[in-house]
């Protein structure tokens, strides 16, 4: 199953406050950017997020998801109606999370 554009448009304008968003669609999903950081994705209609510290601090209730066969777990965001606690969450992560490889 692969993700809506809507839940993709409806989380974009959740992640507004925060600033400097952006995305990638692949293979019927999509890579969230953060200040040019990959923070996480859109995959099945689920906003999930790389579990760095920051973000495990923040939710440490959050379920632990496989946002597709073979992956790495992620972070489910079950909180995406709070736009404040959203831009805390992506600032507060930001720091440790790797920067952007480049292309060949």
């Amino acid at each position: 199953m692969s993700s809506s554009k809507e839940y993709l448009n409806y989380i974009l304008e959740q992640l507004s406050e925060a600033g400097d968003i952006s995305y990638r669609a692949m293979m019927g999903e999509y890579i969230l950017y953060y200040r040019g950081k990959i923070i996480g994705g859109i995959y099945d209609d689920r906003f999930l997020v790389k579990p760095v510290e920051a973000a495990r601090r923040m939710m440490p209730d959050a379920q632990q998801e496989m946002p597709y066969e073979g992956a790495k777990e992620m972070l489910l965001v079950d909180e995406v109606e709070d736009k404040a606690f959203l831009k805390a969450l992506l600032e507060a992560m930001y720091e440790e999370l790797p920067e952007r490889k480049k292309g060949k």
